[in-house]
């Protein structure tokens, strides 16, 4: 079995295998592309919002984009929208019927 993932499991007296955890990678994973998917939502909302005599300039736009990426991340650290849910359970069901598939 090739080493996939951060857990050492005994297979016999003198036999180590690694084995994925694949419930944490498929939660971080999920997670990550929640906060980039909000991240890019927020920043395509905050292009429409006027901010009157202080906007302009490559400033601004670097601004933004660092904004943008804190409200996302705080969007998503609340758990609500139900994004990294989904991709979680997806994550999992393919990799439930792949193993299965491998048998």
């Amino acid at each position: 079995m090739e080493p996939l993932g951060n857990l050492t499991v005994t297979a016999g007296p003198n036999v180590k295998q690694k084995v994925p955890n694949t419930s944490v990678q498929a939660q971080d994973t999920a997670r990550e592309f929640e906060s980039m998917f909000l991240s890019q939502v927020v920043d395509e909302m905050m292009k429409t919002v006027k901010i009157g005599s202080f906007g302009g300039g490559d400033a601004e736009e670097k601004w933004r984009s660092f904004l943008s990426r804190a409200v996302a991340d705080e969007i998503a650290g609340q758990g609500r929208t139900g994004i990294a849910q989904s991709i979680e359970a997806s994550i999992n069901s393919y990799k439930s019927a792949k193993s299965q598939g491998d048998q």
